[in-house]
């Protein structure tokens, strides 16, 4: 009888894109915090020492996860209508937090200096700059705009009510509060437990009155 063809073990087929969408996945299911080289290796298959002939250490598997997701935020035009590029930037970049919950944390608590993140920061400055903004403005329009994205994007994915349950939660919670001290509170938390509103927060909301609140000087700026 023939020997059975042996299928070849997970590390010689193992590559440094797969370790990366890997370690992703990893995140994805478990949370950030629960990755790590020997945990990686464990969901491969492999020794942890050959994940070492791909990334250099963990820091440097975060920042390869980091720029992988990052790829997907959309480019803002350099010559295109300010507005609407920074509209289009921010929805693309929390659609991708939300499919990555621990990638917020990352980009605001690291150094993230991958190829297309330079470029992404890049672009971003450029279409301020060319709308007629100085570079110290727009340096501002792009903290204030990511700061945004990020604190609503953080709330949204940690708030410890579901927005089915707001309803329910607000009913639950009205008799608790105290009218005569709290009178606008009260009036908010009825209008949401007898369903005249929702609760849910709009993240465009807040999008409109940050950019309402720029006005870049008429003449284009080129660079120098």
């Amino acid at each position: 009888m023939a020997a059975k063809k042996k299928t070849p073990k997970a590390r010689n087929i193992l590559t440094k894109e797969l370790v990366i969408e890997s370690a992703i996945s990893y995140a994805d299911r478990h949370g950030i915090e629960s990755l790590s080289m020997r945990n990686l290796a464990n969901s491969l298959g492999v020794e942890a020492m050959s994940l070492y002939n791909h990334v250099q250490n963990k820091d440097g598997l975060l920042d390869a996860m980091v720029e992988s997701c990052v790829k997907h935020f959309v480019l803002p035009k350099v010559e295109g209508d300010w507005k609407l590029e920074m509209k289009k930037r921010a929805k693309s970049v929390r659609s991708v937090l939300m499919i990555h919950p621990w990638l917020t944390l990352l980009l605001v608590s690291r150094v993230n200096i991958g190829d297309f993140m330079l470029r992404f920061f890049n672009d971003t400055l450029g279409c301020l700059v060319q709308a007629g903004f100085s570079y110290k403005e727009s340096d501002h329009i792009i903290n204030t705009i990511d700061s945004h994205i990020y604190g609503f994007t953080l709330q949204e994915l940690n708030f410890p009510f579901h927005p089915s349950d707001y309803e329910s939660k607000a009913k639950e919670y009205l008799p608790m509060i105290n009218q005569k001290e709290l009178p606008y509170f009260y009036h908010l938390s009825k209008e949401v437990a007898t369903g005249r509103y929702n609760g849910k927060q709009n993240f465009d909301f807040g999008l409109d009155i940050i950019l309402e609140g720029f006005h870049p000087k008429p003449k284009n700026r080129k660079m120098s």
